[in-house]
């Protein structure tokens, strides 16, 4: 076949795509009546999950905010419908057994606060006479490497922007990312909304509980949903900071074990000067704009998008440096480490093939997954689940004399109130 008749064939079947593409796009869709999201969540070393998960216990909280204590699960469920009950919203999740959270999730629907009687004047909110003016700075650094690079930090006076001086390269930084804010149902998105984890029940998700299995979300204001996750779509598995020293060089060195399911990892520090009157804030990012706003969820186009502008780091990325500058800024840092992962969509009924037949669909679940870990800059946290927990404080003796040492876990915490304090100085907030 000559060139002009395989140009012929080529334009051929681009017509024929298009027509089939308009005919699809001419199918009616309605719907959902429902909308359902699970938002999983696994937390390891320093810090609390972001999305709660059924009130951690005191032992879970303490574990984590010494560093140990293995990974904790977390699960936020939120249903939303387009249908309003003839009588109370009820709901409820009847998860797989091996999610170890009970029979029966209750969805609950929140109690509206009653409205303020309106006053001729807008309430304006009270200024606590504790609060100080702000005198301080915030030094913002980003990009991975033993040195930053040219044209950082950039350096914001709270004073002279409380004054409305705005300062060098704050632009950049405020133009964002263009991540789309995730619309998940709430009560003032949907006509009914239910919720877990509430104050109905105070089931937890315990480290070892799974997704796996078959879902069922039942109540009087929506329809009935079904679906099953497999081992893929289990909770992330756990962040680990396998590395994280100071270097000879006195940058910081980062180094993390690869997460299954990860799409992409974002690394963060924050922490105070000595002095207390100077905030430090880095991320791994390497764009210069906000990326220590990043939301707790980002969807896949976004994910994609970011990894490519090197705002976030890619899943094969398992290494970062911190550099020497943002150590020496901030001598004790909060450093903080987030996977994000893919997510998982279901529509019921599936879209039939045949486009003249409308696509009227009952209900749409997503399910999203993130994972993180977190700790002191520069030193690695002590693991608080070892066999010695609840048995005698060691000692060391000095001729004869026995004393107590200062455990990592006090110590550590020790620097984190310190660096809490030092932000909240700089920030003119009572100590």
């Amino acid at each position: 076949m000559d060139m002009g008749g395989k140009l012929v064939l080529v334009a051929g079947a681009a017509v024929i795509a298009t027509a089939a593409s308009a005919q699809q796009a001419r199918q009616k869709v309605t719907g959902p009546v429902a909308v359902y999201w699970m938002s999983a969540a696994t937390q390891t070393g320093f810090g609390l999950p972001a999305t709660g998960g059924g009130r951690p216990s005191i032992r879970q909280m303490m574990g984590m905010l010494n560093g140990g204590g293995g990974p904790q699960h977390s699960l936020v469920l939120q249903l939303g419908s387009t249908q309003r009950p003839s009588g109370a919203p009820s709901a409820e999740h009847l998860p797989p057994q091996g999610l170890g959270a009970g029979q029966s999730l209750p969805l609950v629907t929140p109690q509206a606060s009653p409205s303020a009687p309106r006053t001729e004047e807008p309430e304006r909110p009270a200024i606590p006479p504790e609060y100080q003016k702000p005198k301080g700075r915030m030094l913002i650094f980003w990009g991975c490497g033993e040195h930053a690079k040219a044209g950082q930090p950039v350096v914001i006076d709270f004073a002279q922007v409380q004054a409305g001086k705005m300062p060098a390269g704050m632009e950049a930084l405020g133009r964002g990312l263009g991540v789309r804010a995730m619309q998940p149902p709430s009560a003032s998105r949907n006509a009914t909304y239910g919720e877990w984890p509430n104050a109905r029940t105070r089931a937890t998700v315990p480290s070892e509980g799974s997704l796996v299995g078959e879902h069922v979300v039942q109540g009087n204001y929506s329809p009935e949903i079904k679906f099953t996750l497999t081992p893929p779509l289990d909770f992330l598995g756990a962040l680990n900071l396998t590395t994280n020293a100071k270097t000879p060089a006195g940058a910081a060195q980062l180094g993390w074990g690869a997460v299954r399911g990860a799409q992409a990892y974002l690394a963060s520090a924050v922490g105070a000067s000595n002095g207390g009157d100077t905030v430090v804030m880095w991320t791994s990012s390497e764009v210069q704009a906000a990326a220590f706003a990043m939301p707790d969820y980002i969807a896949p186009a976004d994910l994609e998008r970011l990894v490519a502008s090197h705002a976030l780091m890619s899943p094969q990325t398992t290494a970062c440096t911190v550099p020497k500058e943002v150590v020496d800024a901030a001598p004790q840092a909060l450093v903080q480490l987030v996977a994000y992962g893919r997510e998982a969509n279901f529509v019921y009924p599936p879209r039939p093939t045949d486009p003249k037949i409308a696509w009227n669909q009952q209900w749409q679940v997503k399910v999203r997954y993130r994972s993180a870990t977190g700790g002191m800059l520069g030193m690695e946290m002590p693991d608080m689940s070892g066999g010695d927990e609840d048995g005698p404080p060691r000692q060391r003796g000095s001729r004869g004399a026995q004393q107590q040492p200062q455990s990592p876990a006090d110590a550590a915490g020790q620097r984190r109130r310190a660096i809490m304090k030092g932000l909240g100085g700089a920030l003119g907030l009572p100590n």
